[in-house]
C-alpha cells in the first residue's frame, strides 16, 4: 500500500514541484523577496532603535541638554579678561597722603598720579608706603604685581624729555615706572603687562596733545593697520570656538555609540538579530541612521547657542559650517561603533572612549596652535580626526574662506576618510565576531 507514494514523504501530497522552465521566474521572485526582506529588517531595526531611545528619558536629556550646557559654560567661562586684579602701588610722589591729585591740562605736576589714572578698571589699586611691604603682598598672594613710582618721577620725566639723548643714567632711571609681576599665572601676567604699557602710551599721548604737540610722538614708532583677518583686539573665544564646536559634537557622538552594540550583545538582541538573518551591515547602518537623526538636533542646538546666542564670529558660509559639523559628528559616531564592536565589556568601552578624549584634545590644535609642537608631534597631530577639521572650521569662521581653499576642503576630505575607515574596520570586526 505504500508503494503508491513516489515522492518524498515530507512533501505535501497535493503540491506539485515547479517545472524546470520556471526556474528563471523563481529566481526573480527570490530576488524580490530578498529585497523586501532587507527593507523589512531595516524598518524593524530602526523602529527598535528609536523606541529604545525615546523611552529612555535620561538618555534624551543627556543627548540634548548636555551640549547646550557645555556651550553655555564655555562661552561664559573662557576668553573673558580677568577682573578685580589687585595691584600694589607705591607712589612716593603722594607725600604719604591717600589723595592722588593731578591737573588735567598742560601741567607737569604729579605726573605719577596722572599716569595711574589711565590704568583701566580691571585693576584694584592698593597703595603702600613702602616698597618691601608691597612686594610682600605679592609674595603672600594678596596682589598680582607691584608698580613703583619714585619721588622725583615728574622732574626726571620732564628732564628726560628736555635733554633727550643727553640725559644721564640717573635721570632715565628716576623717570621710569618700575613693575614687579607675579608671572606664575601666564594669562594674568601677560594681561597686566599689556594694560600697564597701554596706560603709559595713553598717558604720554594725552599729555603731548594737551601741550600742543603731535600725540604720535609718544607712541611706539610701529603702526598697526587694520588686520587682514580678525580684529585689533582678538578674542581667545573666537580662536577656541571652532575646536570646541567640533569636540563637543565628536565626543558626544562617541559617548552615545561606544556602548550601543555592547548593550545589545549583553541583552541578547544581537544574537536574535543574527538568527533572524540580519547582516552586520544592516545592524551597523540602522544604528548610524538612528544616531545621525539625533545628532542633527544636537548640532542645531550647539550652533544656535554658539553663533546666535553668544555671537561667536562667523565670516563664512553657514552651510559649510553645518556640513562640517555634521560630518564630524558622524565621524565620532563611527569611532564609537568601532569601540563598541571591539570591546566586550561596557566599562572597557567607556575607558577607551575617555582615554582617547584628552590626547585628541591636546594634539588637535584646539587650545594651542600645532605650530608650537615639536615636529614629530605635529605630524602625529595632522593624522588625528579633529586637527584638519578644526583648521578648516577656523578658516571658515574667522577668515571667511570658501570651500575651494586648500585649508578648508582638506578638513572635509580628512573627515570623510576617517568615516570610511571607521566603518570598514567596524564591519570587518562584526563579521569576524559573527563567524
Amino acid at each position: 500500500p505504500y508503494t503508491q507514494w513516489n515522492q518524498d514523504p515530507y512533501d505535501p501530497p497535493n503540491l506539485k514541484r515547479n517545472k524546470p522552465k520556471d526556474e528563471e521566474s523563481c529566481q526573480d521572485c527570490y530576488a524580490n523577496l530578498c529585497q523586501v526582506s532587507t527593507k523589512g529588517k531595516m524598518k524593524a531595526l530602526l523602529t527598535k532603535n528609536f523606541l529604545r531611545m525615546w523611552r529612555n528619558v535620561g538618555v534624551m536629556l543627556f543627548i540634548f541638554a548636555l551640549p547646550v550646557m557645555q556651550v553655555i559654560l564655555f562661552c561664559l567661562a573662557i576668553g573673558r579678561d580677568p577682573t578685580g586684579l589687585n595691584l600694589a602701588i607705591v607712589n612716593h610722589e603722594m607725600n604719604n597722603t591717600d589723595i592722588c591729585y593731578w591737573e588735567d591740562s598742560c601741567h607737569f605736576t604729579n605726573l605719577g598720579c596722572r599716569y595711574l589714572s589711565h590704568l583701566n578698571d580691571t585693576m584694584d589699586k592698593t597703595y603702600y608706603s613702602d616698597l618691601e611691604r608691597a612686594k610682600d603682598a605679592v609674595r603672600v598672594g594678596k596682589a598680582w604685581g607691584v608698580l613703583y613710582i619714585t619721588e622725583n618721577f615728574t622732574d626726571a620725566f620732564v628732564a628726560r624729555m628736555a635733554l633727550g639723548r643727553d640725559a644721564d643714567d640717573e635721570t632715565i632711571d628716576q623717570s621710569e615706572v618700575k613693575v614687579w609681576l607675579d608671572m606664575s599665572n601666564q594669562q594674568i601676567g601677560i594681561m597686566l603687562n599689556r594694560d600697564i604699557q597701554l596706560a603709559y602710551r595713553a598717558f604720554a599721548m594725552e599729555l603731548l596733545q594737551q601741550c600742543g604737540n603731535n600725540p604720535k610722538l609718544g607712541d611706539v614708532p610701529i603702526q598697526f593697520r587694520d588686520p587682514i583677518y580678525g580684529t585689533m583686539n582678538p578674542s581667545f573665544t573666537d580662536f577656541v570656538a571652532p575646536g570646541v564646536i567640533l569636540t563637543i559634537v565628536f565626543f558626544l557622538a562617541v559617548a552615545l555609540t561606544s556602548s550601543a552594540l555592547i548593550i545589545e550583545r549583553t541583552e541578547g538582541l544581537l544574537d536574535r538579530s543574527w538568527v533572524a538573518g540580519v547582516t552586520p551591515s544592516e545592524i551597523l547602518f540602522s544604528h548610524v541612521i538612528t544616531q545621525f537623526v539625533v545628532m542633527c538636533g544636537q548640532t542645531t542646538l550647539v550652533l544656535i547657542f554658539m553663533l546666535v546666542v553668544f555671537g561667536v564670529t562667523n565670516n563664512g558660509d553657514l552651510f559649510w559650517v553645518v556640513v562640517l559639523t555634521l560630518l564630524q559628528g558622524l565621524c565620532g559616531m563611527c569611532f564609537g561603533f568601532l569601540i563598541s564592536s571591539v570591546c566586550e565589556l561596557e566599562r572597557n568601552a567607556i575607558q577607551l572612549a575617555l582615554g582617547s578624549f584628552y590626547p585628541t584634545l591636546l594634539l588637535s590644535g584646539v587650545i594651542w596652535p600645532i605650530e608650537g609642537m615639536p615636529i614629530v608631534l605635529r605630524y602625529i597631530s595632522l593624522c588625528l580626526p579633529l586637527t584638519l577639521a578644526t583648521t578648516s572650521l577656523r578658516s571658515i569662521l574667522t577668515r571667511g574662506w570658501e570651500i575651494t581653499e586648500t585649508a578648508v576642503y582638506s578638513g572635509f576630505l580628512s573627515t570623510l576618510a576617517w568615516i570610511f575607515g571607521f566603518l570598514v574596520v567596524t564591519l570587518l570586526v562584526l563579521q569576524a565576531k559573527r563567524g
